[in-house]
């Protein structure tokens, strides 16, 4: 077997799982009927909650009206699938863009189109429009309904009305309901694992969303909010060969695995997706000294790469190899971490080279390289042979 042939994997990681076991849960869904008024509670409430990957608004002013309209006639409209993360809290797994038309509706504003990406960041930030920003005329133009087509010689009896002036028809509005599916597990989802999947499966965004896109928003913490200026690293940047950090976020998940690797190995199951979950939901219990811990060994580690060639940490073909890039890793820190220390190992191109040639870590990178045993195999490996 040749060194060069030690890995074809890239950056990408979802390969490596097929998904997460939902099997391992007993998962529940039920019907809820609310209403308009209720709904609108909830948005401004933060009882439903938005995550984060979801795209911004995008819907045009004909498409939200024909909702709006459904609506006051009685036309019944796609349901909308929640998660119950937490007690009067829901995530919005389908049904962004309707819920958005309905609270846009009923303050009587609708977003102007080149200012959607702004909106969304203001809406991520507050879990809501605040009144000021709703009135401000360059994000918002008025929400009146625009409804083409005349039946029997007269115009669509609902053309131009706005909330405000729905009259008779506002009650109607208020009290129209939409069918809710709340998805949630019977028992208590402590990994948070069936959370993750069901947003990967059930969200019809139009693309499939990234593993770290979603754990952006599940486990939101101020740790992962680190990783995005960690990943900002020029020598980082070197490493990978990409000047610019990736829209998809997978160099984000490749440094929470490398540190998950080197701090939480014990925790570590069957999958790297599901490893990686419960790690970043473990990082939420990070205090803001922890975090500045975690950022010095990051600089200390690359510190140590400053030196070495990009080609260190690749393949035959190119390829940036994570499973030898986390290797070097956990080989480098594991000990400082344990001892919560900057007392990281140094690493130069021989010991890479000896871990390319060693038999014993190519036989951990090849078939299924996500068994425990083979993780745990490469990874030990590597901390035998820098030891010494």
């Amino acid at each position: 077997m040749n060194a060069d042939n030690l890995d074809t994997e890239e950056l990408d990681i979802e390969n490596e799982d097929e998904g997460y076991p939902l099997n391992e849960y007993q998962l529940t869904t039920t019907p809820n009927d609310f209403n308009i008024l209720t709904i609108v509670s909830f948005i401004e409430s933060k009882v439903f909650k938005i995550p984060s990957f979801q795209r911004h608004y995008v819907w045009d002013l004909k498409r939200a009206s024909k909702l709006i309209e459904s609506l006051l006639i009685g036309l019944p409209i796609p349901q909308i699938f929640l998660y119950e993360s937490g007690r009067n809290e829901f995530l919005v797994i389908d049904g962004q863009q309707r819920l958005m038309t309905i609270y846009y509706f009923q303050k009587g504003r609708f977003p102007r189109k080149e200012k959607r990406a702004e909106l969304r960041e203001i809406f991520d930030e507050h879990g809501y429009i605040p009144e000021d920003i709703m009135e401000n005329d360059d994000l918002f133009q008025k929400f009146n309904l625009k409804l083409d087509g005349i039946v029997e010689g007269r115009e669509n009896r609902f053309n131009g009305k706005n909330y405000k002036t729905l009259e008779d028809f506002k009650t109607s509005l208020d009290l129209a309901t939409i069918r809710n599916m709340v998805v949630k597990p019977v028992s208590g989802d402590e990994e948070n694992g069936a959370m993750f999947e069901i947003f990967n499966r059930l969200n019809s965004g139009g693309i499939n969303l990234g593993g770290q896109e979603i754990r952006m928003s599940l486990y939101h913490s101020e740790f992962l909010r680190a990783l995005l200026d960690m990943n900002k690293d020029e020598r980082w940047r070197k490493i990978l060969g990409k000047s610019t950090p990736d829209l998809r976020l997978n160099d984000v998940e490749a440094i929470l695995r490398v540190f998950a690797m080197a701090s939480y190995l014990e925790n570590y199951k069957a999958t790297v997706n599901g490893f990686i979950n419960n790690f970043a939901n473990h990082a939420k219990s990070f205090n803001q000294s922890k975090i500045e811990y975690l950022r010095s060994i990051w600089k200390h580690f690359l510190d140590g790469c400053e030196n070495l060639d990009i080609s260190n940490f690749r393949t035959s073909s190119n390829r940036f190899s994570i499973m030898l890039f986390e290797s070097v890793f956990y080989a480098s820190t594991k000990n400082a971490i344990l001892e919560n220390k900057l007392n990281t190992r140094p690493i130069n191109e021989d010991f890479i080279n000896s871990l390319k040639a060693n038999e014993k870590f190519k036989s951990h990178i090849y078939g299924k390289t996500t068994l425990k045993d083979n993780v745990i195999g490469r990874l030990t490996c590597a901390e035998e042979i820098l030891g010494g």
